[in-house]
């Protein structure tokens, strides 16, 4: 799954681009 995060450098953003990698997914932030 490939997944596009806005705001990637924020509290919330970062949180989900850890979890989004943990799942496996292609993550750009």
């Amino acid at each position: 799954m490939r997944v596009l995060v806005t705001g990637g450098a924020g509290f919330i953003g970062s949180h989900l681009c850890d979890f989004l990698l943990a799942q496996g997914a292609e993550v750009v932030c």
